[in-house]
């Protein structure tokens, strides 16, 4: 299993270094912490995938302008942002900004942990998707256009004579187009077929091209 990463952004040195007694105590996750958002941007593209603690109340490049930059540069994280007592209004703001949750500092080391590991599930959802995306549109990129043309046609429930007079060619070489995408999507069925094309995200993308 991967290690899972949490990046503490706070200025605060006390704080960071209780918060990351308290989760490293409870949690199997490595912290790492950045004094300055400045610093955990520069840092930003190396770094891998994880759950971002970020203080909204940093000096210089605030917890917000932080929030904007990771957007901006990288879908891989789920942020936690942390607020004072009563700055709800900028931890909206920061969760219309991309934040999936805002906890007030202090929180309880219940609050905190339950709150990391929410945002951990999140993560590995997405990149389970998105392996199974990445799995799915490598064997769709095995297709000819031709194929490709059947598949959309599947896709979009059209019978084999409806493709076929579409394409402008018999049922009997829509039944052999579709035999070969089958084989090479590794599919028994047409169902799966079509899953696996919605899998992949690239049903609407695929060029009208002829074989």
């Amino acid at each position: 299993m991967m290690t899972r990463c949490i990046y503490l952004v706070d200025d605060d040195e006390g704080f960071s270094a209780s918060v990351a007694l308290v989760v490293k105590t409870r949690l199997d996750v490595e912290v790492v912490s950045f004094a300055s958002g400045e610093a955990f941007i520069a840092k930003l593209p190396t770094l891998p995938s994880g759950c971002l603690l970020l203080d909204l109340a940093l000096p210089g490049m605030n917890g917000l302008d932080v929030l904007h930059q990771v957007r901006a540069l990288d879908g891989r994280f789920e942020t936690i942002v942390l607020t004072g007592f009563g700055d709800i209004s900028r931890a909206v703001e920061a969760m219309k900004a991309g934040a999936s949750d805002f906890l007030e500092k202090p929180s309880s080391a219940d609050t905190l942990t339950t709150a990391i590991e929410t945002a951990f599930g999140r993560i590995e959802d997405r990149e389970r998707t998105e392996r199974v995306a990445r799995a799915a549109r490598e064997q769709i990129e095995k297709l000819t256009p031709r194929e490709r043309d059947v598949l959309m046609g599947l896709v979009e429930g059209r019978a084999n004579k409806v493709i076929a007079y579409q394409l402008d060619i018999s049922p009997r070489t829509v039944e052999i187009y579709r035999a070969h995408l089958m084989e090479k999507l590794g599919v028994r069925s047409v169902a799966e077929a079509v899953r696996m094309a919605f899998a992949s995200g690239l049903v609407p993308l695929m060029p009208d091209e002829k074989a």
